[in-house]
């Protein structure tokens, strides 16, 4: 077994127990994790070797990203691609189980899971749901015969390193960061497993200083751009799939070995649709919602997955000051998004 090569330090007990008073959904508190200070829960420490020597297969397909950059979006694109276009069996079957989503048994504190249970006493349906995504997914993985699709946050460096001996292929999506910031304190304060109960605005000091899970944001976005020439990954902006969604199921398709004829492609398109796709149950997050995972004060999973949507919710002042923050950043890091 390997040794997970990169330090695990614990934040300040100050820091800690500021941020322990804003998310809920944790009870012990944070770490920092390797030279870019990835931010993660503590139960981080006790999973990191296991994700760490997760054996990936040849035929693997990972949608990697940063939180609220379109995961969901790509994950139903890519799984239908595929899966020779199954809109039936996508239908049918969750995306939470077709995509499983590899680390999120780090993100289920043991005292939230005993609440949640007991909000779901008498359905046990329901209890044996919590049990089953409260666990590590890996001997779920290990355990399949056909294609695994996977859904990771993961920044490229803490991904298993086999993902990379195997060449699994990694389709990474990014978005421009004020619409994520915005989109990520929704989600933030909609899971009970995070818990966040502040505005906006003190939840920007926490992003941009890299105080949530999965950041800093710039590190990820950056490890990806440098590797976005490598055969086995496919780099793209959410804001082009969001101005060319037809163009995207060819880049992916091709990306895949698979090919669709113009009219399959527009059957796809028409499935990706933001309107109908917010009422699709297989995607749109009813059974955390059934199982009170989702806080029924705050609004749906999906969103409106517009661009610059940020706009609408921030004052001048703050839009400012996370422009400034973005040009700054970007002119650091080479990365060019695009202008739509």
């Amino acid at each position: 077994m390997l040794k997970f090569p990169f330090e695990i330090n614990d934040i300040s007990d100050a820091l800690n127990r500021t941020l322990l008073d804003y998310f809920k959904g944790e009870r012990d508190g944070f770490v920092q994790v390797g030279p870019s200070k990835y931010f993660f829960p503590k139960q981080f420490k006790k999973n990191a070797e296991s994700y760490y020597n997760f054996q990936a297969r040849p035929s693997d397909i990972w949608v990697s990203t940063f939180p609220r950059s379109g995961t969901t979006w790509t994950q139903e694109l890519v799984w239908l691609i595929g899966n020779n276009l199954d809109f039936e069996r996508a239908k049918n079957e969750l995306l939470t189980s077709r995509f499983p989503f590899f680390e999120f048994n780090t993100f289920m504190h043991p005292q939230v899971k005993q609440e949640l249970l007991q909000a779901n006493k008498y359905d046990e349906e329901h209890q044996n749901f919590i049990h089953r995504i409260s666990q590590s997914i890996i001997p779920y993985l290990d355990g399949m015969s056909e294609q695994r699709f996977i859904k990771t946050h993961l920044p490229l460096s803490l991904m298993p390193p086999s993902v990379f001996q195997e060449n699994s292929k990694i389709i990474y999506v990014a978005r421009n960061p004020k619409d994520v910031a915005l989109s990520y304190y929704h989600l933030n304060r909609l899971y009970k497993t995070q818990g966040y109960i502040g505005e906006f605005e003190f939840y920007w000091r926490i992003f941009k200083t890299g105080l949530n899970a999965w950041l800093p944001y710039w590190d990820h976005l950056e490890e990806a751009w440098g590797r976005r020439t490598d055969p086995n990954i496919l780099f793209i902006f959410y804001e082009e799939m969001n101005n060319d969604i037809r163009k995207t199921i060819n880049r992916i398709s091709s990306f895949m070995g698979r090919s669709y004829s113009k009219e399959q492609v527009e059957q796809l398109a028409e499935h990706l649709n933001i309107k109908s796709f917010k009422c699709n149950n297989s995607v749109n997050g009813l059974e955390m919602r059934k199982v009170k995972i989702l806080n029924e004060r705050e609004g749906d999973f999906i969103r409106n997955g517009i661009i610059n949507g940020s706009d609408y919710e921030l004052t001048p002042e703050l839009q400012k000051e996370m422009n400034k923050w973005i040009s700054e950043n970007l002119e650091k890091s080479g990365i060019i998004f695009p202008d739509f």
